[in-house]
C-alpha cells in the first residue's frame, strides 16, 4: 500500500478541480460525494466522478471517493455509479466499526481499501477499538459532525485547541488505528489561510503517532507533506540505531551518541525507516 501523507478533498461536482488536483503533489485525492456537494447536485457529482475515474492516466495520486453515509438513501446511488470504475479506495463517513465496513463491501465488492471516518456519531466512539485492519487504508476522525450530533456548541476552545471530549476521541482514533495495524490519519485543519497554525498542527500530529493528514485546500498539501516526511537527521539517526543493534545481536541496551537506546528505540527507528525506504 502506498504511503498516505496528504489526502486532499476535491468536490465531486467540480471536474475542473479534480483534473488540476492531479498535479498538486497530494499522495491521494478524496473525490467527495458527501458534504462538499449540495443535495441538488449529487447526480451531477456522481457523473463527474465516474467520468474522471474512467479517464486514462499514468500514475499520479491514489484516488479515493467519499460516499454518503450508510444510514441514508444516497449511498445506494453512489455505489451504483462506482461499479466497475477504477479507484483505490472509499472514504466511509459516520462509520461505526467493522460492521459498517462489511456493509459497504456488501454494497460494492472489490479490491479497493476503505478509510473510515470513525468518530462522527456517539456510537462510533465506542467502536474505535473494533477495527481489525482488514481491507482498510487507515483510520481517521473528524471534529465537526460529532459536536452537532450531541448538541455541543463547539469542539474547540477559544484558542483553537480541542476541548477535552474531542481530545479523547482523537486519542482513541490514534490508538484504534495502531491497534488495527493501519495508518492513523489526522483530521483536517479548517483555516486554510493559517499556514503557521497548520504546520504546527501537522507537526503535533506526527509527533503523536499520526502518519498522514487530510487537507481541504491545495495550499495545505505541501505543508502537510513536509510535516509527515522524516528529515535527513531523523533518518540518519534511525539508520544508526538499526545498524548498532545489527552489529550487536542479542544486546538489550546500547549507547549511541552518549545516550542509551534499547528495544523501543529500535522499533521506532524501524518504523520511521519504513516510511522512507
Amino acid at each position: 500500500m502506498r504511503r498516505l501523507r496528504s489526502l486532499l478533498f476535491v468536490p465531486g461536482d467540480r471536474p475542473e478541480r479534480m483534473e488540476k488536483a492531479l498535479s498538486l503533489g497530494a499522495d491521494a485525492l478524496i473525490l467527495d460525494l458527501e458534504d462538499a456537494v449540495a443535495p441538488s447536485r449529487k447526480g451531477e457529482a456522481r457523473d463527474a466522478v465516474r467520468a474522471f475515474l474512467d479517464a486514462p492516466r499514468d500514475g499520479g495520486p491514489a484516488l479515493f471517493v467519499r460516499v454518503n453515509p450508510l444510514d441514508g438513501t444516497l449511498v445506494a446511488d453512489d455505489v451504483a455509479a462506482l461499479r466497475g470504475a477504477g479507484f483505490d479506495g472509499l472514504v466511509l463517513p459516520k462509520a461505526e466499526g467493522r460492521a459498517s465496513v462489511a456493509r459497504l463491501r456488501a454494497l460494492l465488492p472489490g479490491g479497493y481499501r476503505i478509510l473510515p471516518v470513525a468518530s462522527e456519531t456517539p456510537r462510533a466512539v465506542f467502536t474505535l477499538g473494533d477495527y481489525d485492519g482488514h481491507g482498510l487504508a487507515g483510520l481517521t476522525w473528524g471534529a465537526e459532525d460529532l459536536p452537532a450530533a450531541i448538541g455541543a456548541s463547539s469542539a474547540r476552545e477559544a484558542d483553537g485547541g480541542y476541548t477535552d471530549p474531542y481530545k479523547v476521541v482523537r486519542a482513541l482514533t490514534l490508538f484504534g488505528a495502531h491497534a488495527a495495524g493501519v495508518p492513523a490519519i489526522e483530521t483536517v485543519y479548517p483555516d486554510f489561510r493559517d499556514t503557521d497554525g497548520l504546520a504546527a498542527y501537522a507537526a503535533r500530529g506526527r509527533r503523536d503517532g499520526f502518519t498522514g493528514m487530510m487537507a481541504i485546500h491545495p495550499a495545505q498539501v505541501a505543508i502537510i507533506n513536509a510535516a509527515f516526511t522524516p528529515g535527513e537527521a531523523e533518518v540518519a539517526h534511525a539508520r544508526a540505531v538499526v545498524a548498532l543493534f545489527a552489529a550487536n545481536p542479542g544486546a538489550g541496551a546500547l549507547q549511541l551518541d552518549g545516550r542509551m537506546v534499547d528495544a523501543p528505540h529500535l522499533k521506532a527507528a524501524e518504523r520511521l525507516l519504513e516510511q522512507v525506504d
